[in-house]
């Protein structure tokens, strides 16, 4: 199958590209700049941007599938009305090439819970693009645990740094996260399987637990024992400027991730199960299969060639 990846240099991209490959796929990646992609060899890479819809089209040529993987959190706050443009950019361009699956991963949540502007923007991305031609496969899941993921370093960096933390309430909502890995099986697996198209599942590891379970389990891997006192008066964008302070998580980013934490996110509809067969990663073994992957990345040095004189 061919096979399209937009977003394929951010977190989730970046793995599932090399996965796609290894399903025997041939895989198309949209990046904006074709000569800092770093991804497989293998891939064909097509430069656009999914804001100049007159770029889209010719990565969609020939395609079966199409991967949507971008969200704009990181542009501040016009980020909903960002995220509306670029789906709509790239529904269009999907519908008129012919592409007949869309696959996109979007956030758990029930809306009867009034979501936070950054789930409220992903479910709107999600009914836009439903809303073409194409089928489109939704998977919705809570923090994908993984380095390299802004939600999981967030809760790394404060359970690694604060012995003691005055939180929010949002310490004691419960949460179903997901291994990068796992998340990526399911990314993949419903290709195989027609009767996903048009489908929406949720998907969440084996561990049903609250944010400061998560702190405490990430801090004794970490060898810390952070004590956590939540108060009612910490707001999210007081408890967004704290993260600023105490963690290297960009403020833009903290926000609206904070906000979403006040939504429970758990599986409640785990019928992928039954569809495609994925061994569950638990907590602990993806905290640490991220804590020894970042520890690699930071211990890498590039050893630089002395230039002699002539």
């Amino acid at each position: 199958m061919r096979v399209l990846v937009t977003g394929a240099t951010g977190f989730v991209g970046r793995h599932l590209v090399p996965a796609l490959l290894d399903a025997g796929h041939d895989v198309v990646v949209f990046v904006r700049d074709a000569e800092r992609y770093d991804g497989p060899d293998e891939v064909e890479v097509v430069e656009g941007d999914v804001f100049e819809p007159e770029t889209i089209a010719p990565a969609m040529e020939g395609v079966d599938a199409a991967y949507y993987l971008i969200h704009s959190m990181q542009s501040g706050g016009d980020f909903e009305a960002r995220d509306r443009l670029a789906a709509r950019n790239f529904i269009n361009a999907a519908s008129a090439e012919g592409v007949e699956r869309v696959v996109y991963l979007g956030g758990l949540g029930e809306e009867r819970d009034r979501l936070s502007p950054h789930l409220r923007s992903r479910r709107e991305v999600e009914h836009i693009l439903a809303s073409s031609s194409p089928e489109l496969t939704t998977l919705r899941a809570a923090i994908i645990v993984g380095a390299g993921s802004a939600s999981f370093d967030m809760v790394r960096q404060l359970a690694k740094r604060l012995p003691v933390m005055v939180t929010p309430q949002w310490v004691e909502t419960r949460c179903q996260p997901i291994a990068i890995r796992d998340v990526v099986a399911y990314l993949v697996g419903v290709l195989d399987h027609p009767e996903t198209a048009g489908e929406t599942y949720e998907i969440g590891g084996p561990d049903v637990l609250t944010y400061r379970e998560m702190l405490l389990r990430v801090g004794e891997h970490l060898g810390q024992s952070p004590k956590i006192l939540p108060v009612p008066v910490l707001t999210p964008r007081l408890s967004s400027y704290w993260i600023g302070l105490v963690t290297d998580v960009d403020t833009g980013v903290a926000r609206p991730l904070i906000e979403g934490l006040k939504n429970p996110v758990v599986v409640t509809d785990d019928r992928i199960r039954d569809i495609v067969e994925v061994d569950e990663t638990p907590f602990d073994v993806a905290v640490e299969r991220a804590l020894l992957e970042e520890e690699r990345e930071s211990t890498t040095v590039t050893v630089e060639t002395p230039t002699t004189a002539s």
